[in-house]
């Protein structure tokens, strides 16, 4: 039987645990199992939610209060989703989303302090009950990360934040995989790109069967 809808994959994780390089892989794989698939991030994929992005990444550290940046994100989330992930879905393409909610459940929430009831209200008043088929939670020490991030270059505004931040960032993230193990898997993002790819399409291939 067809499926009725594509799959929704997002990767989530500290700075420089190799997202967009995963993601990148992880289409390119799906790519050549026949699938439509389509490579996304945010804050950004549409127009105006790009253009929300460089209000975002840019600036300050302090530029933005903990609930502003949740009402910025959740403005080119829903904007995303509407204009990008739902009709990809509906003609049964696969999205794979550098970064996706639980980047603000873990920034906003765990990083700087928004209760979570705050965050879930907000999900639910841009999306419903929306969220994705799979997450891959990319796993790195901070300080690991935060050396590749400055390597890499680009935006820097989360970057330039407090360690202790990205302490209290790593964690939320783990306890958002522990709260949602059907959806998520924490991957070891410490080997090579390779490692971790292969390790990415076997976790695919368990939960979301794409050969």
């Amino acid at each position: 039987m067809a499926e009725r809808r594509g799959r929704f994959i997002t990767l989530e994780g500290g700075e420089g645990a190799g997202k967009s390089t995963q993601a990148a892989r992880l289409c390119a794989w799906l790519s050549e199992l026949g699938h439509e698939t389509v490579q996304t991030r945010e804050p950004g994929g549409t127009p105006g939610a790009e253009e929300i992005r460089s209000l975002l990444t840019t600036g300050a550290a302090d530029r933005w209060t903990p609930e502003s940046e949740a009402l910025l994100l959740y403005a080119a989330r829903a904007d995303h989703v509407a204009r990008l992930i739902r009709p990809a879905l509906e003609r049964r393409a696969w999205v794979v989303c550098d970064r996706f909610a639980d980047s603000t459940r873990a920034y906003q929430g765990a990083g700087h302090g928004m209760a979570r009831e705050t965050l879930d209200a907000l999900h639910r008043a841009a999306l419903g009950d929306f969220e994705p088929d799979l997450t891959l939670i990319l796993d790195l020490p901070p300080e690991e990360g935060l050396k590749r991030a400055a390597a890499r270059g680009g935006e820097a505004r989360f970057e330039s934040l407090p360690a202790d931040f990205h302490a209290r960032l790593r964690q939320g993230f783990l306890d958002i995989a522990t709260a949602a193990p059907d959806r998520c898997a924490v991957i070891d993002a410490s080997g090579d790109a390779d490692a971790v790819a292969d390790a990415v399409q076997a976790i695919v291939k368990a939960r979301l069967t794409p050969g």
